[in-house]
């Protein structure tokens, strides 16, 4: 993109100097393969003169689009310092032979290019990536040429400002905002990123204009949004038993049964939304399909699971597909201790637990050689500390009957024996069991 600036009358390099205009000119920066020290960009060149500083005999050339090797020699005058000469109508290179040194130049006389912004429309077609707008007026690209005769363009520089939504992670949220693209030139389609809410279009320029404080501006009709977007996550429930193996496993999932809640924030063209839930990665069978922006799903299915986001707009147009989240529950396993020693020492195997991973279904019973029933559970995580009516047992044989079933299918039917030894500390004294 060409720099823009404003020429002066001093500068720390020589430059153009300009007579007769309404406003001053704006300079733009060329690359230096042109061969062109600057491109001057005037309201008009219409009877203007261009003044060169110099302390030797200039001499001046003009050359057009076929470059300086077709330079001709243009009349001027030198005085106090200073060779002087006309500007030829329309836009024209030019050649300063200042001593052993050429200074080559652009001047574009900007009334060959006037900026006209009539009217902004929408097309009639519209996609779901971008936008076509209808300019009606004239904003076509500047050419000049190189000393050389290569073809080059000035931007414009137009501004199309539009709102549109910004995603915040942090806040989980869409905001709208104010968007910005530079427009170079057009010869009336312009095309823009589709915008993510209802919006209008407001085009203005140029950069000659804004310089000279007669920027011209045109708004378009209500845009009504169509591209979809959505952004999703999933937070999975930790499980915090001592005695749940695996339970911190990479990714989600691990021990069923497990328990993750996925939430969905879509943008304002967002008519359907589906969280869908299959085993099969390609989703041709649903397991189940909830049209919530959030749900809370438990998973009690050893195996893979795939669950993803789906949207789109009323007329079913611009389809959203988010990430796919895999959710692997591992095979079942229940092991069962078969000794303890509660009220002997604080922390350190005073608890009766089983060892579990993937179970979904369970219950346990605990009884004295009596029969009499001293501890029920339907939570593998919840343990016996040796107690009953809040005192400890006494040591000695007791008896566990377990049915459970693990996310794998596998049903566990277990009995057998706790042996509760060296119990002490007993609060409120020895009891009876």
């Amino acid at each position: 993109m060409l720099g823009l600036a404003l020429a002066s009358q001093a500068s720390a390099e020589a430059s153009l100097n300009f007579v007769g205009l309404t406003h001053e000119a704006v300079v733009c920066e060329a690359p230096a393969s042109s061969g062109l020290e600057a491109v001057y960009v005037l309201p008009t060149s219409a009877g203007v003169s261009a003044r060169w500083t110099t302390t030797s005999t200039a001499k001046c050339y003009r050359f057009s689009n076929l470059g300086g090797a077709y330079a001709e020699e243009i009349a001027a005058t030198v005085a106090d310092g200073a060779i002087t000469f006309a500007l030829s109508p329309g836009d024209m290179g030019y050649i300063i032979e200042d001593g052993s040194a050429r200074h080559c130049f652009w001047v574009t006389d900007y009334a060959a290019h006037a900026l006209e912004l009539n009217s902004l429309s929408l097309a009639p077609e519209q996609d779901c990536q971008n936008v076509a707008l209808q300019l009606d007026g004239n904003a076509e690209e500047i050419a000049y040429y190189s000393i050389n005769g290569r073809r080059l363009t000035l931007s414009r520089q137009m501004t199309l400002s539009f709102y549109t939504l910004e995603w915040n992670d942090e806040s989980f949220a869409y905001s709208q905002k104010m968007a910005e693209e530079t427009v170079d030139g057009t010869s009336g389609a312009i095309y823009v990123s589709a915008p993510l809410c209802d919006t209008q279009f407001s085009l203005t320029g140029d950069r000659f204009l804004r310089a000279w404080g007669e920027e011209q501006s045109v708004q378009s009709t209500n845009f009504a949004a169509v591209a979809t977007d959505a952004h999703t996550r999933a937070t999975q429930t930790a499980h915090t038993a001592d005695n749940e193996q695996n339970a911190a496993a990479e990714g989600l999932g691990g021990s069923a049964p497990c328990e993750i809640e996925f939430e969905a924030a879509v943008s304002d063209a967002v008519v359907f939304r589906q969280w869908q839930i299959s085993r099969s990665p390609e989703f041709d069978i649903l397991e189940n399909s909830y049209s919530d922006l959030s749900f809370t799903y438990t998973f009690t299915q050893q195996g893979q699971t795939y669950v993803r986001f789906i949207a789109d707009n009323a007329g079913g147009t611009c389809p959203f597909e988010g990430e796919t989240y895999t959710i692997f529950i591992g095979e079942s396993k229940l092991d069962i201790p078969n000794a303890f020693t509660p009220g002997s020492s604080p922390g350190v195997n005073d608890e009766w637990k089983v060892s579990y991973k993937s179970i979904v279904d369970y219950e346990c019973h605990i009884f004295n050689r009596w029969g009499k029933e001293l501890f029920h559970s339907t939570d593998p995580a919840q343990g016996w500390d040796g107690r009953n009516g809040g005192k400890i047992v006494d040591a000695g044989v007791y008896f566990y009957v377990i049915k459970a079933r693990g996310a794998d299918g596998i049903k566990y039917e277990r009995a057998g024996d706790i042996n509760i030894i060296n119990s002490k500390d007993r609060i409120g004294g020895t009891t009876t069991d």
